[in-house]
């Protein structure tokens, strides 16, 4: 049951008010991930998230709605929890959640609009990468051209979004070409940042049994470091957008903002480099 959930959040969510909306992941089928694989899916019923937020403090200005992907529960019961974020929380400005590509395909522009409208105005998506037989390696369970449509939708209702990849996802020897076509996807949207974080193959998972088996060969650290610097070659930003490479599983801690901050970027991905 979500009491006795571990609960994540980003990093940058720390300080934020958190509100658990889901239990478990409703797609759950992703090979490398560990974090939900013995929590069956469920969502918080209403009288327990108004309970969660008849004791928060009146004057939050910030909420996280917590689970693997809220936007799980559709359009007219995201709606209703804006809606009671807004009833006890007055002075709260922006509602932020996980979300997944495949979830977002079930919201129209028009209702993304209004959910941008009654607060929703930062999501976190797991894109992982730009190549489709990487994603399908990986049982994501969106394709490219999704990835992209989607993130094309939520620019038009004016959602911002983080877009997390992963670097290494792709195997050993395939990390420039996973950088080049996952630089040339997020080439195609606008997004507030760019969140990289670093393969790791969890005890249990799909991906550790491939691994195990020898069908699947991380790369080192130093072609991991590769398709970093790769990718801040090639990406190409329509506006202003932050490259974070902070997350605890990078290899590298760098931050800064495209295209200003490129090259002072790529220069420390290469001192640290020539440490491999």
């Amino acid at each position: 049951m979500y009491k006795d959930d571990t609960i994540y959040y980003p990093q940058d969510e720390m300080n934020t008010f958190l509100l658990p909306i889901t239990s478990g992941c409703s797609y759950n089928k992703c090979a490398f991930c560990s974090m939900y694989k013995d929590v069956k899916y469920c969502q918080v019923p209403f009288p327990d998230i108004e309970m969660q937020l008849r004791s928060g403090d009146l004057y939050t200005e910030k909420v996280f709605l917590t689970g693997a992907d809220p936007m799980s529960i559709g359009f007219d019961k995201m709606k209703r929890l804006l809606d009671l974020i807004h009833r006890y929380l007055p002075y709260c400005a922006r509602v932020a959640s996980y979300a997944s590509i495949k979830n977002i395909s079930r919201y129209s522009v028009e209702e993304l609009s209004i959910l941008h409208d009654s607060g929703l105005r930062l999501l976190y998506i797991g894109f992982e990468t730009g190549r489709d037989d990487v994603l399908e390696l990986m049982n994501k369970g969106h394709t490219v051209n999704e990835a992209i449509q989607q993130a094309t939708k939520l620019n038009e209702a004016k959602i911002q979004f983080n877009t997390v990849v992963m670097y290494g996802i792709a195997g050993k020897g395939e990390s420039v070409d996973n950088a080049l076509a996952t630089a040339r996807m997020i080439n195609q949207f606008i997004t507030s940042r760019v969140i990289t974080m670093n393969l790791t193959v969890f005890y249990g998972t799909e991906l550790d049994s491939r691994v195990k088996k020898g069908d699947f060969i991380p790369p080192d650290g130093k072609e991991r470091l590769l398709e970093i610097k790769t990718l801040l070659e090639t990406l190409e930003p329509k506006q202003s957008m932050i490259f974070d490479t902070t997350h605890p599983t990078n290899i590298i801690k760098i931050q800064g903002t495209l295209p200003k901050d490129k090259e002072m970027l790529i220069g420390k991905v290469k001192k640290c480099m020539s440490g491999f």
